[in-house]
């Protein structure tokens, strides 16, 4: 018997069985301001593969009601289109029904608030390279949006070059975003919506540096707490006027760090930098990254900001990321139906050997082919070695028959658990995600081990 060929196509089957639950994806838009359904929205379906590519489109029903039909089971994400600002929501594998939630938008709205503006600063190859970031609340009540066009302004040095620019509204990703100068003289505004929580935006430039520099930050909001960071290779001294307090960040140990609390519009802030040094990149947090929404500067910088003056939002990206939150959910899935397909190959051999006991010496059969190997999100190590049957064999006892080498399975699943353990220890996953991913594995090694052990 030719076993392989209907071990493929039973795995279609339930590859097929899965599609059907969630091939149809509904859900609702509504809108967070009113508290009704957003009627007439658009409402667009972008599959999230290759790139970000649009599927379908449509528009809300009177209830905010909208559905699409699924012809592929990748993540996707829904964007909804409200007033002329996009909101998003992610449709991991599997989702049958998502909710998104939109906000009227107003150009002026009270209850927006700088949490932090912060200020890195280092010297490389005669340049002054800066990293500014900003932290924006909006608890406006009703939520609503703000969006004009000059959404968020800010004033750079004279002479400032800007290398690098973007924005993060809360829980997303990083995306690039261009500020657009203003009419008066080296201020610029990010043209980017505020939506409800809190926006950061980050502007990295680079100045002529000779040996020493004054910088006035010129605040155009009121700000809870402005942060200037140098290297302690570096000297700061704050202008006229200039109110600073020194701090400390266990964190940065190789950094200075002044701080001016309340801040008003205007209000002097200059201060002259000289030296020159370097700032280590700041991967495990303080006040050198990011800008947390709860009054203070203690933030997270992350990976990846190696080349400018370490922390900030990271790099940047198009578009909201699609797998990282739900890759161990997939690999759960490929493991289960790996089980299934290696309950239904260990089933169809033991067949197999009773056939040729029944039939004696010199019965021909096709060995069946191992199953391929799961295709997973990883990729920086090769796959493990397909083993091949022979295409034909004689066999004379049935105890001739049962397969010698271990299981193709169990190898990719202790290979899987190992990487996990690791990534675990590396910190590249969460807790979450870890046992999640482990609970999985573990149950269908078990489950794999029980199979090969009645094989044997």
């Amino acid at each position: 018997m030719k076993l392989f060929p209907k071990f493929r196509a039973l795995f279609l089957v339930l590859i097929l069985g899965a599609c059907a639950a969630a091939e149809t994806l509904t859900g609702t838009v509504k809108n967070g301001t009113t508290g009704k359904p957003a009627a007439g929205d658009d409402v667009v379906l972008i599959k999230l593969g290759n790139g970000m590519e649009e599927a379908a489109r449509m528009k809300a029903d009177a209830k905010g009601n909208f559905h699409f039909n699924l012809d592929d089971q990748g993540p996707h994400l829904i964007r909804a289109i409200h007033q002329g600002v996009t909101y998003h929501r992610m449709a991991p594998p599997g989702t049958t029904s998502v909710e998104v939630e939109v906000n009227d938008v107003s150009k002026k709205l009270d209850g927006i608030s700088v949490t932090a503006d912060v200020n890195r600063f280092q010297v490389e190859q005669g340049q002054l390279e800066v990293v500014r970031l900003f932290a924006v609340n909006n608890t406006s009540k009703p939520p609503k949006t703000q969006m004009n066009d000059h959404n968020f302004e800010f004033y750079l040095p004279e002479g400032a070059k800007i290398v690098q620019s973007m924005a993060k509204t809360a829980g997303g990703q990083p995306l690039n975003s261009a500020p657009v100068p203003q009419g008066e003289k080296n201020r610029y505004a990010f043209i980017f919506p505020l939506r409800p929580g809190e926006t950061q935006f980050q502007v990295a430039y680079q100045l002529p540096y000779s040996g020493s520099a004054t910088v006035d930050p010129k605040p155009v909001y009121g700000t809870q707490h402005l942060v200037v960071i140098v290297p302690k290779t570096m000297q700061f001294a704050p202008g006229p006027d200039a109110h600073f307090e020194s701090m400390n960040d266990p964190q940065q140990a190789d950094a200075t760090i002044q701080v001016a609390t309340l801040t008003q519009p205007q209000q002097p802030l200059s201060f002259k930098l000289s030296g020159t040094g370097t700032l280590a990149s700041n991967e495990g947090g303080g006040a050198s990254g990011g800008a947390s929404s709860g009054g203070g500067v203690m933030g997270g910088g992350q990976q990846g900001a190696e080349s400018r003056p370490g922390g900030g939002l990271g790099p940047p990206i198009d578009a909201p990321d699609p797998l990282q939150r739900y890759r161990w959910w997939i690999i759960g899935g490929f493991a289960a139906a790996l089980a299934v397909g290696a309950v239904y190959v260990a089933s169809r051999q033991r067949s197999a050997v009773v056939n040729v006991a029944d039939g004696g010496v010199g019965a021909d059969f096709d060995l069946p082919e191992p199953p391929p190997q799961p295709v997973t999100p990883r990729v920086s190590r090769p796959a493990a070695p397909a083993l091949k049957a022979p295409a034909v064999a004689t066999v004379a006892p049935a105890a001739a028959v049962a397969p010698a080498r271990p299981s193709l399975l169990l190898e990719a699943l202790k290979e899987e658990l190992f990487q996990l353990e690791v990534e675990h220890k590396q910190g590249k996953i969460t807790q979450q995600e870890y046992e999640t991913a482990k609970e999985a594995l573990d149950g269908t090694l078990t489950h794999a081990i029980r199979r090969e052990a009645q094989k044997a």
